[in-house]
């Protein structure tokens, strides 16, 4: 049902801080070479929570294996260029099955102009369709930008661990979990009696 409801809302035009129009969409295998000239430009601890290292390959796979089931991509574009990209995080099953993961990241020429906002409200609106109960988000502690754009949108902090996390250099970052409870359908139906 997730992925049946993003395919029919997407593309959406959005409105930046700043007045540029945007369009918001779910990430596509064409997308391949802005996807990592995007990935490219945002700093190297911002990207902290990719796993592998990052290369062509590796994004040419990302947009070519696309399962939204699993992980849904939407990016945002300012013309051809993508300016911004979130991602929800699934599991199929398992004891945190009904806990998805947000993952956000914006170009450093957009910055401060809702850019992640506008991607993880999106995500938030979705969610609930996925049977998701929880979201959480995952960053390091320099991500000041984003950790205050989740807290617009009504995440919490539920964990800080100074100097947990290192960087490809190993270099010590702060470990920052923020989460939101989602309002589920059941629960709407129970609130409307």
């Amino acid at each position: 049902m997730c992925v049946d409801f993003a395919v029919a809302k997407y593309p959406v035009t959005v409105r930046l801080r700043d007045g540029k129009e945007c369009t918001v969409r779910l990430l596509q295998s064409e997308d391949a070479p802005r996807l990592y000239e995007f990935l490219r430009a945002v700093p190297e601890e911002e990207r902290l929570f990719i796993k592998p290292r990052l290369s062509a390959r590796l994004v040419r796979q990302w947009c070519r294996q696309a399962r939204p089931e699993e992980n849904l991509t939407l990016v945002m574009l300012h013309g051809d260029r993508i300016i911004g990209e979130a991602t929800l995080h699934q599991r199929p099953g398992g004891w945190k099955r009904h806990i998805g993961k947000v993952t956000v990241l914006t170009h450093p020429e957009y910055r401060g102009v809702d850019v992640a906002k506008l991607l993880v409200k999106e995500l938030l609106e979705i969610a609930p369709h996925c049977g998701l109960e929880r979201l959480e988000a995952e960053l390091n502690g320099e991500r000041t930008v984003a950790i205050r754009a989740l807290y617009q949108l009504g995440f919490e902090q539920w964990a800080r661990i100074p100097g947990y996390l290192r960087d490809m250099r190993f270099q010590p970052h702060d470990y920052v979990l923020l989460g939101i409870k989602l309002v589920t359908d059941e629960e709407y139906a129970v609130a409307l009696g």
